[in-house]
């Protein structure tokens, strides 16, 4: 490198929340929420009643890209996330997806019944996702971190199997017991497809990633080790190949006790707990390098005020002397109030009572 070259390169940009994802802890806490883009901002609903449903928003870059910047000009998040779904891998793999209003999402054929062989893979959905990307990352303030995400392998399998979302996730666990090599064949794709496509993310430009295993908490103990931790660690293991800089947060929401094991067997950088996870719990029993990330009752947030204060008092007393992000224990609630929202980030952010 020449001197003038040398004199003229850009010093490079403080992002403090992928600061806290590499194990530096700040304070404040940098922070970002869990659907921060969605329902609870009238700007989204105005913008959805305009576009469509659900899928017509996600598919469209120009939409999505908008909808994923719109809590950003409300609130100083240190984080974006996305705007997509987790339903966007089976549904690159060939499956019919739809989201019914009232009901949700809606797979076919349900692989309960069918077989995965069957279905015709079209890689060419998830272009759409990497030009939301771009169009975000063009747009975004270079102190904010682009997150993306997917859903974990058997989160993503569940809905596969039974076509749909289900509370106790009965047909997968009990295919996982019946038929274990039809269950690991249906993990083993939604792995691979994965990986491509949280490297397609963070080759478009995302800064860090998430998986969500919104249904772990279903699991035995010996079925969490064969259908969380083992496919997580192997996705874990390939991006790290890929890409070795970029941070990954698991978050196995029902996890509990098991939230040490998937700690060290799983290879992922940060950790995201949910709202049922004592702090205090979590910061004795955790590896002390690893950050954290939550874990604030969404609950909590709609009933603002005195309730939201104390609660977020004893996250970040939990964590005082740990990296850590804070944000909800799950996602944000379509009636929580801008207002609330407002005084949460004055008191992460110091300005709060």
């Amino acid at each position: 490198m020449t001197e003038t070259s040398s004199r003229s390169a850009s010093p490079p940009v403080d992002k403090p929340l992928l600061a806290v994802l590499k194990g530096e802890r700040r304070d404040p806490p940098p922070m970002w929420l869990m659907r921060q883009a969605g329902r609870y901002l009238p700007e989204y609903r105005a913008l959805r009643a305009e576009k469509g449903g659900f899928l017509d928003m996600a598919y469209d870059p120009v939409a999505a890209a908008e909808i994923t910047l719109q809590p950003l000009r409300r609130f100083p998040f240190d984080g974006a996330i996305l705007f997509s779904d987790i339903l966007i891998v089976p549904h690159a793999m060939g499956m019919d997806l739809t989201f019914v209003a009232g009901e949700g999402p809606r797979l076919a054929p349900p692989l309960a019944d069918a077989r995965i062989r069957d279905l015709k893979p079209s890689m060419e959905r998830l272009q759409p996702i990497y030009e939301t990307v771009h169009k975000v990352k063009a747009e975004l303030d270079p102190k904010t971190t682009f997150l993306g995400f997917a859903g974990s392998p058997w989160t993503v399998a569940t809905y596969m199997i039974a076509g749909k979302g289900s509370r106790e996730q009965a047909e997968a666990r009990q295919l996982a017991y019946l038929d274990p090599a039809k269950m690991d064949a249906i993990v083993d794709i939604v792995s691979r497809i994965t990986v491509d496509y949280l490297s397609g993310q963070i080759d478009a430009g995302v800064d860090a990633v998430q998986l969500f295993d919104s249904w772990s908490g279903s699991l035995s103990p010996a079925q969490f080790e064969r259908l969380v931790i083992a496919p997580t660690a192997a996705i874990v293991a390939e991006l790290r190949r890929r890409h070795p800089d970029i941070p990954i947060i698991g978050f196995p929401k029902g996890a509990g006790g098991k939230l040490r094991a998937y700690a060290d067997e799983t290879g992922v950088d940060a950790i995201g707990l949910d709202e049922t996870v004592d702090p205090h719990w979590a910061d004795r029993e955790l590896p002390a390098r690893l950050p954290v990330q939550g874990n604030l009752d969404p609950m909590a947030l709609i009933a603002g005020g005195d309730q939201l204060a104390a609660a977020v008092r004893r996250i970040l007393d939990a964590f005082g002397d740990r990296a850590h992000i804070f944000n909800l224990g799950h996602g944000i609630q379509q009636t929580t109030p801008i207002a609330h929202v407002e005084q949460l980030v004055a008191l992460v952010k110091g300005h709060g009572g």
